[in-house]
């Protein structure tokens, strides 16, 4: 019940947004850095970002390196 109740909140905690998105801590931060997503003011992340996060889009860094076709350095 408390994972229902998390998809209707528009902001969640640290600990709700670790279930939200089903990550351990060092993963979650490592994403959450990668998509430019920070907690808020109060320490809430917002979930519609969360959710973009986890949709399986690429990563703006990663979008904007294969606009500018940047090669592995071999």
């Amino acid at each position: 019940m408390r994972a229902i109740a998390l998809c209707f909140k528009p902001f969640l905690k640290v600990e709700e947004a670790l279930i939200y998105t089903n990550l351990g801590r060092t993963q979650f931060s490592r994403r959450c850095e990668e998509f430019g997503i920070a907690k808020n003011s109060s320490g809430y992340f917002k979930r519609e970002e969360l959710h973009v996060m986890m949709s399986g889009e690429p990563s703006p860094l990663i979008a904007a390196a294969a606009k500018l076709n940047i090669k592995k350095i071999r």
